[in-house]
């Protein structure tokens, strides 16, 4: 049996590795190392939730932005129909309106387009209804004309509400009767005194024209003393109904013997019915 004797090779010279593990140490490294990684994750899953928001809303603008467009093709307006025109034409309401074909059905608002219309001294009442897919009807009720009112050596055209309808300037029309006396501000502005007024002389004028013909002038200056002229004769009325007043002339006027409406001058030339149970006959211009 053979021995060696050798001597084992020294390890070189360097410093010394320090060997010894702390466990509390490695803890605190894993848990640092967790920390970033879970940082990370947060990280990647914010960009990924932003991106997908940005996507989202690239998605939603661009559905809205397509669906607006087929919404504005499928129920843009291609008809406007009027109805109940006489005086003015359906172009002219159209016009008030301010809606032209093409716009969209459903951004019209009934009101809005009805106080539009309504804004004409001409027209009295409108409706405005949407008819799917594209047709606008717009149906209006006109003011009818009912009188000429003079103020202020100037004729307007008015109708049985008080309301002016148009200014006519020196021109006139017999057909109506004439209002006269009412103050030209007041008229113009429509002030509540002024056709209470005109009303009042309308009022009067129809109740007359169903017993004589001809053109009938009202004075309204005051609305409890009117004064009408029909051929050349004048009434005057007092704050009774005006209707019992005149079926009060109907039932002596047959007594009336020298009653003439010639308009020429003779016979009586003033009918007084502003007090109670009497007739005031003054003639020759009493």
């Amino acid at each position: 049996m053979r021995v060696s004797f050798r001597k084992r090779r020294a390890a070189p010279a360097a410093p010394r590795l320090n060997q010894w593990k702390d466990p509390s140490g490695e803890k605190a490294v894993m848990k640092v190392g967790r920390m970033r990684t879970a940082r990370r994750q947060v990280a990647v899953r914010l960009g990924v939730l932003v991106m997908g928001v940005v996507i989202l809303g690239w998605l939603i603008t661009m559905a809205v932005t397509y669906s607006s467009r087929i919404a504005r093709e499928l129920l843009e307006i291609h008809t406007i129909t009027v109805e109940g025109v006489h005086h003015l034409n359906k172009q002219k309401v159209i016009e008030l309106a301010q809606i032209g074909q093409g716009t969209p059905l459903h951004q019209v608002v009934p009101a809005t387009v009805e106080e539009q219309i309504k804004a004409h001294p001409w027209i009295k009442e409108a409706q405005v209804s949407r008819v799917p897919f594209h047709e606008l009807k717009i149906a209006v009720i006109e003011r009818k004309p009912a009188a000429i009112v003079r103020a202020a050596s100037q004729n307007f055209l008015s109708d049985e509400e008080g309301h002016i309808l148009t200014k006519l300037g020196q021109a006139d029309d017999d057909t109506f009767p004439m209002v006269t006396g009412v103050d030209l501000d007041g008229l113009l502005k429509g002030t509540d005194v002024v056709r209470r007024s005109i009303m009042s002389g309308i009022e009067l004028a129809r109740v007359i024209g169903h017993t004589f013909d001809g053109r009938l002038r009202v004075q309204a200056e005051n609305q409890t003393n009117l004064v009408a002229l029909v051929q050349g004769v004048r009434f005057r009325f007092g704050e009774e109904s005006v209707e019992e007043q005149w079926e009060r002339f109907q039932r002596v006027k047959p007594t009336l013997k020298s009653l003439n409406f010639d308009g020429a001058g003779r016979g009586i030339s003033e009918v007084d019915l502003r007090y109670d149970n009497r007739i005031i006959v003054r003639e020759g211009g009493g």
